[in-house]
């Protein structure tokens, strides 16, 4: 393994517990659009697809700009209120800060809410790079979000992790050539797993397993 220079985060479900957030905005949109709410199941396998890829899916027959709205703005009136961090990955960024890793927020999530989220723990100062929606042509699965973010860093494929949640992340990060890291503290990942299937090269259970995970990258 080559030493780790540069590690790439997911945002949702990786460094900020949003399952509630998404799942919420999710029912609001099937409660408005029919009646009645979706399975869990259903709303976690879609977790870290682009939000207009997921609605296609979801509601080929209603107007897609009219249900991304209906979602947004259902999550916006609460999302400042209810984003916060996992237990543990706070310290996790701010640790390998202090070893002078690079650091990039790798998401399919909007730049607005991405920024808001991290400036409410003091974060954004600390990420070298944030690689949102906006920022892209294509989305995770496929790999330019990481490509753009090693890219921006100046960073080499060989040198890098990708740490998220979910079979997106984890296919984006492969596909770019970097390692992958599979976090288990969300909700996403085993739903995921039981449905599609899809492999990592590393799976913690605990912020802090990664810099083991670099440690032994030296």
């Amino acid at each position: 393994m080559s030493k780790i220079t540069t590690v790439l985060f997911d945002y949702d479900g990786t460094l900020m517990d949003t399952n509630d957030i998404i799942i919420q905005s999710w029912q609001h949109v099937f409660r408005t659009l029919t009646g009645a709410e979706s399975d869990v199941k259903q709303i976690l396998a879609s977790f870290g697809e682009p939000l207009r890829e997921t609605m296609r899916r979801f509601f080929p027959d209603s107007d897609l700009e009219a249900c991304v709205e209906l979602y947004r703005s259902y999550q916006v009136s609460f999302y400042q209120e209810k984003v916060r961090m996992f237990p543990g990955t706070e310290a996790l960024i701010r640790n390998l800060k202090e070893r002078g890793i690079k650091l990039a927020v790798v998401t399919s999530r909007l730049r607005p809410t991405t920024i808001e989220g991290l400036e409410k723990y003091g974060l954004s100062e600390l990420f070298d790079c944030v690689v949102t929606a906006d920022d892209t042509q294509k989305h995770k699965p496929d790999p330019e979000p990481v490509l753009i973010a090693l890219q921006r860093l100046k960073s080499s494929p060989q040198e890098a992790l990708m740490v998220g949640d979910s079979m997106f992340d984890m296919r984006c990060g492969q596909g770019a050539g970097v390692g992958t890291v599979l976090v288990n503290w969300a909700m996403a990942a085993q739903t995921q797993q039981e449905i599609s299937g899809f492999s990592a090269d590393y799976c913690i259970d605990r912020p802090e397993a990664l810099l083991e995970i670099i440690d032994r990258s030296c």
